[in-house]
């Protein structure tokens, strides 16, 4: 086999003019080809190194800053700085990180949105944060156990432990947490509850996939094994208790709540000032609140003066669904188990849908049941940029228009967001 005349060079000097939805910097090689470089800024010129080739685009990390934006800063995160995949912005401002996932949702839903001229819709959203500090912001946390008892997080690209403590957790979260006890190779899962109390718990080993396979796929077997793992209380019990407006949920420890201490209650008064701005609404809202986990958004609408006749909450985990049951016991709340495209097609017709999906988005199959049940109003939130930008896209092609939407820095120092929109029908 003739090796290639001209191989690409293994490391090269760039101009970043862009940042994209990944984290990277954008930059473009002589020949054309874009380069999304790990660790750089727009504004820069770095010498970086060519870790992957693709036919129209490659990907590098940066190896030196030889021009560095003035919004650089020295490494907040320690264990970032160490290698942890945590704080993977800890070397920016947090100003200027939230103008960066600014830039990026508007790219995002130009694009892939395709909002513009020919499509009405207030002007691209702002990414605000969420609290005063862009440390100490994280309620609950997963730590990696190594073979010798010690607890960290696990390194970026690969399982090397970095026992070095990250900014993100509030105070006190990870005090003590290697003299728990975990056992070797467990996680560990730490939440702080907002009654003060943390509460820890062993997560048994997940069997790895064998190496070599697409990451899909890999991915997907590790969702599977871990379905099977055991829960073992190390720390207070196995329910974390959270107030949410006039509503308390006692929430399993390895259970879903949001991450940032402040995110429950803004996202719940945004979803229910959105709502309460709607014109025409009649008295005895019916609402869905779809991927509703235990059911925070829907009881947002609870707290204030709206007409609620009933939520029909939809949501797969059973856990999440006993919490719901145990908070929203006395409300007009309906739990249905199961997937969401396959449990609405019996619902009743709805005023409004809130819908909080995975990462991946809703889809185009669901938002067109969705739009098939003619709600006056839909709340979507996205906790990924550019499915966030599909996903209202097909509500647009379904004869929607987005009124209000808002994105927030839920995950300081981190090259992930949240964004929430309002949709009304004709």
């Amino acid at each position: 086999m003739t090796a290639p005349s001209n191989p690409a060079p293994s490391t090269l000097d760039l101009t970043v003019t862009g940042f994209a939805n990944g984290g990277a910097g954008v930059a473009h090689a002589d020949d054309g080809r874009v380069v999304f470089v790990a660790g750089a800024l727009p504004g820069e010129r770095v010498r970086a190194r060519i870790d992957e080739q693709k036919a129209a685009f490659a990907r590098a990390v940066t190896l030196e800053v030889l021009d560095a934006s003035p919004h650089r800063i020295d490494p907040s995160c320690p264990a970032a700085a160490a290698g942890a995949g945590c704080c993977d912005l800890s070397y920016v401002s947090a100003e200027y990180a939230r103008e960066l996932h600014a830039g990026v949702l508007a790219d995002v839903l130009t694009r892939l949105g395709r909002f513009g001229p020919d499509v009405p819709a207030p002007a691209a959203p702002a990414v605000t944060a969420l609290g005063p500090d862009a440390d100490g912001w994280r309620v609950r946390t997963r730590l990696a156990v190594g073979a010798d008892g010690a607890v960290g997080l696990r390194s970026r690209g690969s399982s090397d432990l970095i026992t070095t403590p990250c900014v993100a957790p509030v105070d006190g979260l990870l005090a003590g947490a290697a003299a728990l006890g975990a056992s070797p190779g467990s996680e560990l899962v730490l939440a702080l509850g907002s009654d003060g109390r943390r509460h820890a718990a062993q997560l048994s080993p997940v069997a790895r996939p064998r190496r070599g396979g697409r990451r899909a796929s890999a991915q997907r077997a590790r969702h599977s094994a871990a379905r099977d793992r055991t829960t073992r209380v190390l720390e207070g019990d196995g329910a974390v208790t959270q107030t949410v407006g006039g509503h308390t949920w006692s929430i399993p420890v390895t259970g879903f709540w949001q991450a940032h201490r402040a995110a429950p209650a803004t996202y719940a008064e945004t979803v229910r000032r959105y709502v309460g701005a709607v014109d025409g609404l009649p008295a005895g809202l019916r609402v869905w609140d779809l991927y509703g986990g235990a059911g925070v958004l829907g009881a947002g609408l609870l707290d204030g003066a709206l007409p609620v006749a009933l939520i029909d909450l939809v949501e797969t985990d059973p856990g999440a669904l006993a919490a719901a049951a145990d908070a929203l016991g006395d409300a007009p709340v309906t739990a249905h188990r199961g997937d969401t495209a396959t449990v609405i097609g019996g619902l009743s017709t709805p005023d409004v849908v809130i819908v909080d999906p995975p990462r991946r988005g809703a889809g185009a199959a669901v938002v067109a049941a969705i739009a098939a049940a003619r709600p006056r109003a839909v709340v979507h939130v996205g906790c990924d940029a550019a499915a966030f930008a599909r996903d209202l896209r097909d509500y647009v092609t379904h004869g929607y228009r987005v009124t209000a939407w808002q994105g927030f820095d839920a995950f300081p120092r981190t090259r992930h967001m949240e964004a929430i929109a309002l949709l009304e029908s004709p």
